[in-house]
């Protein structure tokens, strides 16, 4: 029986059998050998210059049933921390292995899936929402997500990043179509909660958490954008015509309490000042009564106390008259006198008698 070569051997030969080829076969021999599952012996080489490697490279150690991302299946293996090891034994899955050291079967075990336990930021594109409102947005946003079970986030879906990102586009969508453009623009943080929400309730089921959702970007249509622009300006127009007439209308308010204030302190003051002058002017007619019966008083006093003083008074008197009356013959005026003018014996007989009256009176 011919003897049977190793396989490093054999892989030495072809790659030097490669070597002779031209460059545009070896460009379709390597289409060939990535495209074709049954190439076990080139799969291991993922470009034309590790087909083109030398020798001694090609006879490292090469595990053709090990996908490339994944760790070689050795017996000694060291997981990383923030990382789980999904192994699985004869097609099945056996345990998870955690940061450390882990011993493993090569020929029975496998490390099927590398689960990362830290916090990731999964980008989520651009696309199209509808607002009730049917304003056509585009949003993009950012998702941080953290696997929690590494098992569910291996069996419980193929690809964990893309489900959930499919997810929040979808979620996004639905939550954008319940909201006007103005809930939208203004009510952001409510937005990213209930996205969030949603997404953590179908995840579950993934081994995958969400930690929070962001929208990024909110770009409405150009034309809308203008319309929002004039909205503003509008707005803030209307304001500052309101806040000058409101200061137009309390400077009036202003100037007229002012004016009524100073209507009412001039009233005031005009009433103080009569009942002043009124005040004043009882004072000075009181004064000078009780001054003019204090004299009249003193008067009579005197004239009771003095002997003649009887005769002095009527003798005064009648001068007096006499004096009074020559005053009014040498002016121009026109006055009413008695009809006895010529009798002055007559005129001062009647004064006395008045006077006498006035006397019994005081007494």
């Amino acid at each position: 029986m011919p003897q049977m070569l190793p396989k490093s051997t054999l892989l030495r030969s072809q790659v030097g059998r490669l070597s002779t080829l031209s460059p545009k076969s070896r460009n379709v021999l390597t289409k060939l050998s990535l495209a074709t599952p049954q190439s076990s012996q080139l799969r291991g080489f993922t470009s034309q210059s590790q087909l083109m490697a030398p020798a001694a490279a090609t006879s490292a150690s090469l595990n053709f049933f090990q996908n490339k991302s994944l760790p070689a299946n050795t017996v000694i293996k060291f997981v990383p921390q923030q990382q789980a090891w999904i192994v699985e034994r004869m097609g099945k899955f056996h345990r998870i292995l955690p940061p450390g050291l882990a011993v493993l079967i090569p020929v029975l075990d496998r490390i099927t899936y590398v689960q990362s336990l830290k916090e990731s930021a999964i980008e989520i594109p651009t696309q199209s929402a509808i607002t009730s409102d049917n304003v056509s947005l585009e949003l993009d946003g950012v998702l941080y997500v953290k696997v929690v079970d590494p098992y569910k986030a291996s069996y419980g879906v193929e690809d964990f990043q893309f489900a959930i990102s499919q997810l929040a586009q979808t979620t996004m969508r639905s939550e954008i179509g319940n909201l006007t453009l103005d809930a939208v623009l203004k009510e952001r943080q409510q937005l990213n909660t209930n996205i969030n929400q949603v997404i953590n309730e179908a995840a579950m089921n993934w081994g995958v958490e969400c930690l929070r959702y962001e929208i990024r970007d909110i770009h409405p249509p150009q034309n809308v954008i203008e319309a929002m622009h004039r909205q503003v300006s509008a707005e803030r127009s209307k304001r500052a015509e309101i806040l000058e007439s409101e200061g137009t209308r309390q400077s009036r308010i202003n100037i007229s309490e002012g004016e009524k204030q100073s209507i009412i302190l001039q009233s005031e003051a005009n009433k103080q000042e009569q009942i002043n002058l009124a005040l004043g002017e009882a004072e000075k007619i009181k004064l000078k009564a009780e001054a003019t019966a204090i004299g009249i008083q003193r008067i009579a006093q005197a004239i009771k106390d003095t002997p003649g003083g009887d005769a002095a008074v009527n003798l005064q008197v009648a001068q007096e008259y006499i004096k009074e009356f020559g005053k009014l013959a040498k002016e121009s005026n026109t006055v009413v006198i008695p009809s006895n003018v010529g009798d002055i014996s007559s005129f001062m007989a009647q004064g006395l008698s008045i006077y006498k009256n006035l006397n019994k009176e005081v007494k």
